[in-house]
């Protein structure tokens, strides 16, 4: 039974990136742990062929006539992401349409784990992190809540979500290292064979997701792989957070029109003002090697000089790790350094920067929560102070403003959410988004055509939009920069990223010195 720590701080570090249900920071950066390919052979899932964009209509159920009900009238009032109110005749929507899909039910399944979860696993690992955690009870309950609040707001043509909550034999640490597909495998058999899910909410890892999409069960979760996977497991494979490939994007933006042949403004000691030498740290394996490795190339192949330095995410080791990553660092003279990292890994890296007199500009990739108040509190404030970057994240607020915690009280007004209710709030919203936008004759296919048949969306979690090759819906970044005396909206301590107030789109970001501290 896992153990719920008294009271750590006011940290909901899960809040705005998505797919980890309970588990939070290593847990993220955990997946590069996992192979590209973690099964052997090639994919059974169904490849369909993908709609062309310009077959796309927009805002319109991939089945059934799609008549709005009201003119502008949004399915759920005063929501942002909402797509406008289909009519439907209340007459045959087709029955059992595909696995897990009833006349009056969708079964949506949700995997338990009994092991201690990650925010424990870092609160020991990472001193000062004081992460409170939530017990499988609290996330099931929340997850349930949900459901409830879009089963009553959303059209789902005669049909409500039945979640099925089921004990797996899988563990998501394990998974993450790259083992345990086997048990992976037989969750998704209990979730695809056993319940006959149509989706299942918890597809976290990639052995699972894979699993899952081996089954033809849409799986949604799986943080931070690439584009190329959720293509080749499409239209199974799905998740709220942003894939690593449009995070090395908006990080090849920012350094080719922000920061290369540029000074150092914001470097410390002999580093200021140096025409900038930037190095990129990251794990030395997984989908963020691929994601990396292609985004630093493409900075090459137009005269850049970036330099990759790699580490082992390995949390007995870090330490002794980020001490030799500093030296480095130092001797090479780099003026800027951007951490493509697991949010533990800065927390050595700037103690140790500090320790060695190292002041470089840090540069925020958006990875892994790096770019969240919670998690750039925990490291040395006096080198941090000079962080800046880009984020896809929205603008970070106290829980009680956010969506998440206003739909799970409008559905459960007596109970409190668990704190992670943000990320499973945007993994409900996908699943309950792909049921409508698929009209009456619900399919994975017509899922994944109707979810790109929605149009682009905005609100506190920035742009959303889907598409051919999308499977994560960001579509935009922000600048950010670090003021280590400001109080967050988000924990009441000192430490919170600002912001510029504008959003742009990946290519629009604009050329020359970012407006950053105060400029």
């Amino acid at each position: 039974m896992q153990v719920e720590r008294a009271e750590r701080a006011r940290v909901s570090v899960i809040r705005g990136y998505g797919p980890l249900i309970g588990m939070v920071v290593v847990f993220v950066l955990m997946v590069v742990l996992v192979p590209t390919t973690t099964s052997t052979g090639t994919s059974t899932a169904t490849q369909a062929e993908a709609p062309k964009a310009q077959d796309i209509q927009t805002d319109k159920p991939a089945s059934g006539d799609g008549a709005t009900c009201g003119s502008g009238k949004l399915q759920i009032e005063g929501d942002t992401y909402s797509p406008p109110c289909f009519a439907w005749n209340g007459g045959d929507n087709g029955g059992a349409t595909s696995q897990g899909v009833t006349a009056t039910d969708i079964t949506v399944t949700y995997r338990d784990q009994s092991s201690p979860d990650l925010v424990s696993i870092l609160a020991v690992a990472t001193p000062g992190a004081n992460v409170k955690t939530n017990t499988p009870d609290d996330i099931a309950r929340t997850m349930a809540g949900l459901v409830e609040y879009f089963n009553t707001r959303m059209q789902f043509y005669g049909r409500k979500i039945k979640l099925q909550r089921f004990q797996g034999a899988g563990n998501d640490l394990i998974e993450l290292l790259g083992s345990g597909q086997d048990k992976a495998n037989t969750d998704a058999n209990a979730a695809g064979d056993d319940l006959q899910a149509f989706a299942d909410l918890s597809a976290r890892t990639q052995p699972y997701n894979e699993a899952l999409a081996r089954k033809k069960v849409v799986a949604i979760g799986a943080p931070y792989l690439s584009d190329d996977y959720f293509a080749k497991y499409r239209p199974y494979a799905w998740s709220d957070s942003p894939s690593c490939t449009l995070v090395t994007k908006a990080a090849v933006e920012f350094g080719e029109k922000s920061l290369l042949d540029k000074p150092a403004l914001w470097a410390g000691g002999d580093l200021k003002d140096q025409t900038r030498k930037l190095a990129v740290i990251r794990p030395d394996n997984g989908e963020y090697r691929r994601c990396g490795d292609a985004g630093v190339e493409t900075l090459r192949s137009q005269g850049f000089n970036v330099d990759i330095i790699e580490y082992q995410l390995n949390p007995a080791t870090m330490n002794d790790q980020a001490a030799g990553v500093v030296s480095r660092l130092k001797a090479g003279g780099y003026t800027s350094v951007g951490c493509g990292c697991d949010p533990q890994f800065p927390f050595y890296l700037t103690k140790k920067a500090k320790d060695q007199g190292y002041e470089p500009e840090w540069l925020v990739m958006g990875t892994a929560l790096t770019d969240t108040d919670e998690v750039g509190q925990l490291y040395d404030q006096t080198e941090w102070a000079k962080a800046f970057g880009a984020s896809v994240l929205g603008k970070q607020v106290a829980l009680p403003q956010t969506a998440a915690y206003k739909a799970f009280k409008a559905a459960r007004p007596n109970e409190e959410p668990a704190s992670n209710v943000t990320t499973l709030y945007q993994q409900a919203y996908i699943l309950a988004l792909g049921i409508q936008m698929a009209g009456p004759t619900l399919t994975p296919e017509n899922f994944e055509k109707g979810l790109f048949a929605y149009s682009e969306h905005a609100g506190e979690a920035g742009a959303w939009k889907f598409g051919p090759g999308k499977y994560t819906p960001q579509q935009d970044q922000e600048v950010v920069w670090w003021d280590p005396n400001a109080v967050s909206e988000v924990t009441g301590r000192p430490g919170t990223y600002k912001r510029t107030g504008k959003r742009v789109a990946l290519g629009q970001l604009e050329t020359g010195q970012p407006r950053v501290f105060g400029q």
